[in-house]
């Protein structure tokens, strides 16, 4: 069963509170966030805006409360630039957290610990489900009923809109309340300090995840001036514009948008091309925002985790699990897998969590079965995975000896990965059995078989391979320069890729999550 074939038919979104979920028939289309006026990280409002934020911020840095404030007040603006409206849904839950984390933190009575964070958790994740989930859970419940027999015609669903960022800052919501009830907060939880964590706007709508247990401690002292790494800042931010604008970018618009729109008529070696463009478009598009989160934050004073480790470098799915959007899978793990038992109650056990797991992890993503068919996929390629590594038999510790073995294991799961991605970017199964289908039509040259298109599919894909240790020594030799010279160096670098990039800078990919 895919989407087209049972659920509420969406309209095509526009500004506004609501996206009619309407008539339950046809086929639904992927939820997604109305693109409204978005400050977006590769724009020169963003500029602007980080600017003013970024002086005004040290300027205040010798009173916490004011700096925090100034940083909650931008962080709210950043977000109702998009659309205001939404502001008391981040606001709520955000004060949700911090009063919840606060009793926490503040009871010792465990049954009591343990109540509160049930019921402020289950508050969060109900609201996401409203938001997000509603309309794809009614349009499941009708197609049972239909497969009992049960036929209850066309029924009206409430009207609303999927919020940017909801999946994230209900997360980091989450990991504030379960954080304080396990004692990892080295600080008193404070609700200015819980707001400007759920908030702060680099990682706002699309990440990374932070922990509160490593970020409130940061919130703690007043960032110093003379701790912060400007030039890997600036090189985070030019590398994250390199891989969004002048990579990403080109690839949605040239090749994989179109391949993915009408399979049929991007045939054999155009379909494989499209599939590779889009394991380089979603890496450097999800990665690039991240580098550009990471520089942002630590001109601020703020460290935030790496999210990628060169993931297509990885030997197994389990490797590519721990290179790939790190601080989603360790959220997973931690605040999901290791409840559930982990790996703690038998083998058997063991692959069922790792499955239940991934199939949430697929649904966070969005509310749509290809979500969910790519998340359990996932599921069964670790699952797949751990049972080919403990394996006994002679024959297959005689593959995993092998010499050649790391460099064919690396092939395989790249292709595994890619496979993954044709569920994840589908608008539907049936659309990526069209996609898949269209490699086994007959391979020729096309107009958009071009020197760019490889050249940009390979530096998203091999870019991560470039040995870190040449990167590391031009950066500390960037360093030594005087700070007006990098300066000029870092906007004459955005200058570039401003006139190399193409009009217009469309919507992170993982701004819908």
């Amino acid at each position: 069963m895919g989407p087209s074939s049972c659920g509420p038919k969406i309209a095509r979104p526009r500004r506004g509170w609501i996206i009619p979920w309407i008539a339950i028939e046809g086929g639904p289309q992927r939820l997604v966030p109305i693109q409204g006026d978005a400050v977006l990280f590769p724009t020169p409002e963003y500029a602007i805006f980080f600017l003013a934020i970024f002086a005004a911020a040290w300027a205040a840095r010798r009173s916490a409360r004011a700096h925090k404030g100034l940083l909650l007040g931008a962080s709210y603006l950043f977000y109702g630039y998009w659309d205001w409206r939404f502001l008391p849904l981040l606001i709520g839950i955000s004060l949700l957290a911090a009063l919840a984390g606060q009793r926490i933190q503040a009871e010792r009575r465990s049954a009591a610990r343990k109540a509160i964070l049930a019921a402020a958790a289950a508050t969060c994740l109900g609201a996401l489900g409203i938001f997000k989930y509603l309309g794809f859970g009614a349009a499941a419940f009708i197609s049972l009923l239909e497969l009992v027999g049960v036929h209850p015609g066309p029924v009206s669903l409430p009207e609303i809109a999927l919020p940017v960022g909801v999946s994230f800052f209900v997360f980091h919501a989450i990991s504030l309340m379960v954080d304080a009830y396990r004692g990892r907060i080295p600080v008193k939880v404070t609700v200015l300090d819980s707001l400007l964590y759920v908030a702060f706007f680099p990682q706002l709508v699309a990440g990374p995840i932070l922990r509160a247990s490593s970020f409130l401690p940061q919130l703690a002292a007043p960032p110093d001036p003379s701790s912060v790494d400007v030039a890997r800042a600036l090189e985070l931010i030019v590398v994250g514009l390199v891989k969004k604008v002048l990579i990403a970018s080109f690839l949605a618009t040239y090749l994989v948008d179109p391949a993915f729109a009408s399979p049929s008529e991007h045939p054999g070696l155009e379909a494989l091309l499209a599939i590779y463009g889009y394991a380089a478009q979603i890496y450097c598009d999800f990665s690039g925002y991240t580098d550009m989160a990471i520089g942002s934050a630590l001109l601020l004073g703020y460290r935030f985790p790496e999210n990628f480790d060169a993931p297509y470098r990885a030997t197994s799915p389990q490797d590519f699990w721990h290179r790939w959007h790190i601080s989603l899978s360790s959220w997973l793990r931690d605040y999901l897998f290791v409840p559930l038992g982990g790996s703690r109650r038998g083998s058997r056990r063991t692959l069922i969590n790792l499955a239940l797991t991934m199939v949430l992890g697929g649904l966070w993503h969005g509310a749509a079965w290809t979500f969910v068919i790519w998340g359990a996929f996932q599921g069964a390629g670790l699952i797949v995975h751990r049972l080919w590594a403990a394996s006994p038999s002679s024959s297959v510790k005689a593959v995993r000896s092998w010499v050649g073995w790391p460099h064919l294991a690396r092939v395989l799961t790249f292709h595994f990965v890619c496979l993954g991605w044709v569920l994840f970017r589908a608008p539907s199964l049936e659309g990526a059995a069209e996609l898949l289908g269209s490699l086994f039509q007959p391979w020729q040259a096309g107009p958009w078989l071009t020197a760019a298109a490889l050249l940009a599919i390979a530096l998203g894909i091999l870019g991560p391979d470039f040995p870190s240790r040449a990167r590391g020594v031009l950066r500390l030799r960037f360093s030594r320069l005087p700070l007006s010279v990098q300066g000029l160096a870092f906007a004459l670098a955005v200058l570039a890729i401003e006139a190399a990039g193409p009009q217009g800078v469309a919507p992170f990919i993982y701004f819908q999550f």
